[in-house]
């Protein structure tokens, strides 16, 4: 049995890990997009480090885009097995893969636009128009093949193959994966972590332990950080909005993913405005896929923990309040561009790749009275991750702004676990894993993450480089 790191290898987005049996049956862990500016990835999205066709069957972790973003070009290039996720990350991909596909026909659209104009005027000019990696006709076939599965119960693929889901408490329906193998007459024990949630966190579950493996595939978004602790957050958020948008008259313009972040932070501002502590101020979810992914919550009870059910007898509504616009029309997404009152605006996306938070940062940008509070994490060649490093200028349309807003970080917002969560998270490993590989992090910090785990017990951890192969013996 073999091992091959297709993506998320010493970075953070693009998450894809083949295992291929001795008998040549392959499994995809993951199929996720590379969302950032790296020259060496630019062509990451559009080849394949195997061939679609060849691949028999696909699990996913959860539906973050980095995650299941690359699914219709898979279908589209020749995957024609199952690909198995959890009930609600099903539900949230027949919505996200259908607005990641909008998105790149959008941008497709927008750059060749700009292209045929500069090519009229220089006739000589080489460079070729853009295609969509796919778009939305193809995200029907792709959802025909999954196949939804609950938490907590083995589900035998085949007579080689079985598969666990365990509560990752990332975002909704996110999932730890197990993989009992079987070959020659031998069982080992396969896991992927995926994404690795925070325990006492609200609206989910807590991350529940895996099963103990033979190796085990971890992420490491933050090996070397410890998070702000909860109980400051409430308060930091609820003084950053005051100062914004009562002091300065700004507007706290908050770049969000639209799932799992946005329902995270409407939902402590709806525990604030209960309490009577939230300013009278407008506050608008502008995000289409924001406003779909909270419809899905509701239906997924069974992600919610224990202080989310209790809180919906008193509220029964944990995702709205008065002054709480959500916003799907583009007409009314453009108005708040010439809103001059202050207000709060939560808008995807997170990293501030793509989406409308472009639009919001185009025009707010370079006025000072206003905050960007930066809420999650965002890859360094990202334009978040520029951002956050402190850029004076960035460029948004063609056009250089100056970054005048004052530009705030929470990090205890992250649905990811630090490191000592991950370390506990996988404390019941060290006794029986033979190999820890590592991915999903940036490099520095991976090497940190493994000097981490290796004081904690662990006796053989990899930092595996793209296209790297491992045997399992």
């Amino acid at each position: 049995m073999k091992i091959k790191f297709c993506g998320a290898a010493r970075a953070v987005t693009g998450s894809a890990h083949l295992i291929t049996l001795d008998n040549g049956y392959t499994i995809l862990l993951d199929c996720g997009l590379y969302q950032g500016r790296r020259k060496d990835m630019v062509n990451f999205n559009q080849n394949w480090l195997f061939k679609p066709s060849s691949i028999d069957m696909m699990v996913l972790s959860h539906a973050h885009i980095d995650h299941t973003g690359r699914l219709p070009k898979l279908v589209k290039d020749g995957f024609k097995g199952n690909i198995y996720s959890t009930h609600a990350t099903r539900s949230l991909c027949a919505i996200m893969l259908l607005d990641s596909a909008k998105i790149q026909e959008s941008d497709a659209n927008y750059y060749n636009k700009k292209l045929k104009k500069k090519k009229k005027r220089n006739k000589k000019l080489k460079k070729k128009f853009r295609t969509p990696l796919y778009t939305t006709k193809d995200v029907l076939p792709t959802m025909q093949n999954f196949v939804g599965m609950p938490y907590d119960r083995w589900h035998k693929v085949n007579d080689q193959v079985e598969i666990l889901f365990r509560d990752a408490g990332h975002i909704l329906g996110s999932a730890t994966v197990t993989l009992k193998i079987t070959e020659n007459g031998k069982t080992k024990l396969i896991g992927f972590t995926g994404d690795i949630g925070r325990p006492n966190r609200p609206i989910l579950r807590d991350p529940q332990p895996m099963p103990a493996v033979d190796y085990l595939i971890s992420e490491s978004t933050y090996g070397d950080k410890e998070h702000e602790a909860k109980p400051k957050e409430a308060k930091k958020f609820l003084d950053i909005i005051k100062e914004t948008c009562i002091k300065n008259k700004g507007k706290l313009i908050i770049p969000a993913f639209s799932v799992g972040r946005t329902q995270e932070i409407v939902h402590m501002m709806d525990q604030l405005e209960n309490a009577g502590k939230l300013p009278k101020i407008p506050i608008y979810v502008d995000s289409p896929l924001a406003v779909s992914a909270t419809q899905i919550f509701g239906s997924h009870p069974e992600c919610y923990d224990n202080d989310l059910n209790e809180y919906m007898l008193v509220d029964n509504n944990p995702f709205g309040f008065n002054e709480l616009t959500y916003i799907r029309k583009v007409e009314l997404s453009k108005q708040l561009n010439f809103k001059p009152e202050p207000c709060v605006i939560i808008s995807s996306s997170g990293m501030m790749n793509a989406g409308r938070i472009k639009h919001h940062l185009f025009n707010n940008l370079e006025n000072s009275k206003n905050t960007l509070l930066i809420v999650g994490y965002c890859s360094p060649d990202t334009l978040g991750g520029i951002i956050k490093a402190g850029a004076e200028k960035v460029k948004l349309f063609g056009e250089w702004k100056n970054v005048l807003a004052k530009v705030e970080t929470m990090h205890s917002f992250s649905a990811h676990a630090d490191r000592k969560e991950m370390i506990d998270f996988m404390s019941n490993q060290t006794k029986k894993v033979k190999k820890l590989f590592l991915v999903h992090g940036e490099i520095e910090r991976q090497k940190v993450f493994k000097k981490s785990l290796l004081k904690s017990g662990f006796k053989s951890v990899e930092i595996p480089d793209l296209n790297d192969e491992f045997e399992l013996k």
